[in-house]
């Protein structure tokens, strides 16, 4: 399995890193810009929180994305994130 960090405009997300599939999913996206926004917001709150993907982004910076954060803030990322979905 190959393994990769994409940095671009201070943003990252994990390629293929398997480090992270122990991590509590929060949510999947779509594109890119959507999931950073989200990814911010708990950072915000003070959660760790990363994007990761089995697979390379498409040129439009889209694919299979997961926002994920360690076991124990999965409570709270879900309550933080369930307010920003009812905007």
């Amino acid at each position: 399995m190959f393994r990769r960090t994409r940095k671009r405009g201070g943003a990252d997300i994990h390629i293929g890193d398997a480090s992270y599939d122990d991590w509590a999913l929060v949510r999947d996206f779509d594109d890119l810009e959507t999931a950073l926004a989200f990814r911010d917001q708990l950072r915000d709150a003070g959660i760790k929180a990363v994007l990761t993907s089995d697979w390379e982004l498409d040129r439009s910076r889209r694919g299979d994305i997961a926002l994920r954060v360690e076991g124990a803030d999965y409570g709270e990322a879900e309550v933080l994130l369930s307010g920003l979905d009812d905007d």
